[in-house]
């Protein structure tokens, strides 16, 4: 029992610690980098208000949700706050700017973590289907997956063909160079993640796991994974020359030998450091090479942070 108080305490340290860290590094650096001071005058067509005839895929920085459709999942109050990770529906993501998802799915198609369920992938679907049709030029990375520990739905890559089959960006290496203009009127790159089912092939709609790479790590402590984050991105090539999404998750994740294990308070420990971490890849000399960027409980100023960034690259001024 002693010993188990003892590296509780420990771990409340260490925490402390990380934290002071993030804390001193950004009185040092700031949040300043070029695009910071940008906010879209409307979030929900942000990729519009850059001509589409401009935009590369290859320019866009990508605000993206971890876990993106648990603003339901479990019981309220009971076991929501052990596995919720977002607040606001597909829809509202969408509204507010997001645009890269990530969605698990079971067996019986209906979303989940861990092993805790939600609403089915239609209502996701549906979600993305009313978007899709209140905007034009909005490009959207679905990645859907079957969760671990859980079997693949059955026939879900055909399921996926069939409701989103008029949006589907088919899988081609040329589309990272592309403008916008030259993908519409498609506009959703569905990335399909099976445990056991056949891997989407070279060149159908639906887009296999080696197109959308991270190297997440499974801790609660700030900064090793701010840290953690910024030593990957920096060995990954420059967005110019990559043929692959690279997605950073400015997350960190309750575990289970520690007193607090609901998500909100433990992903907080991050979550405030978003432009601290852009600012960083400026410092370091990897700013090129930040794609996807990833958070829990999404915010709009996650967003303005990364819009902004692309609004600099647009410019030519990062």
């Amino acid at each position: 029992m002693g010993s188990q108080v003892s590296k509780q305490i420990a771990r409340r340290k260490e925490i402390s610690i990380q934290k002071k860290v993030l804390v001193d590094l950004e009185e040092s650096f700031g949040e300043t980098y070029p695009g910071s001071d940008y906010r879209p005058s409307d979030r929900k067509n942000w990729m519009a208000e850059f001509n589409p005839e401009k935009l590369h895929i290859n320019q866009i920085v990508w605000p993206g949700t971890h876990d993106s459709a648990t603003n339901r999942i479990g019981i309220p109050l009971i076991t929501r706050p052990f596995a919720q990770c977002q607040s606001l529906s597909i829809y509202r993501q969408l509204c507010v700017g997001t645009r890269v998802f990530d969605i698990r799915v079971q067996e019986d198609r209906r979303v989940c973590h861990g092993i805790l369920t939600t609403y089915s992938v239609d209502v996701v679907i549906g979600d993305l289907k009313r978007f899709l049709s209140e905007t034009e030029s909005e490009i959207v990375i679905f990645e859907i997956r079957t969760e671990f520990g859980h079997e693949d739905p059955p026939e879900f890559d055909k399921f996926l063909e069939e409701q989103l089959g008029e949006y589907l960006i088919h899988h081609d290496n040329t589309v990272f160079g592309k403008t916008i203009a030259e993908l519409l009127p498609k506009r959703v790159i569905c990335v399909w993640k099976p445990r056991k089912s056949p891997a989407p092939k070279h060149g159908s709609p639906l887009w296999s796991a080696g197109y959308l790479k991270d190297n997440w790590i499974d801790t609660d402590l700030p900064s090793t994974k701010f840290e953690s984050n910024m030593k990957h991105l920096s060995e990954q090539p420059s967005v110019l020359s990559r043929k692959c999404f690279y997605r950073v998750e400015n997350t960190v994740t309750p575990q289970a030998d520690n007193p607090i294990v609901c998500v909100k308070p433990v992903t907080n420990r991050i979550h405030g450091y978003a432009r601290l971490f852009i600012t960083q890849c400026f410092s370091k000399g990897c700013a090129d090479k930040l794609q996807i960027f990833s958070t829990d409980f999404i915010d709009e100023d996650f967003v303005d942070a990364c819009v902004g960034l692309t609004q600099a690259r647009v410019e030519g001024k990062a």
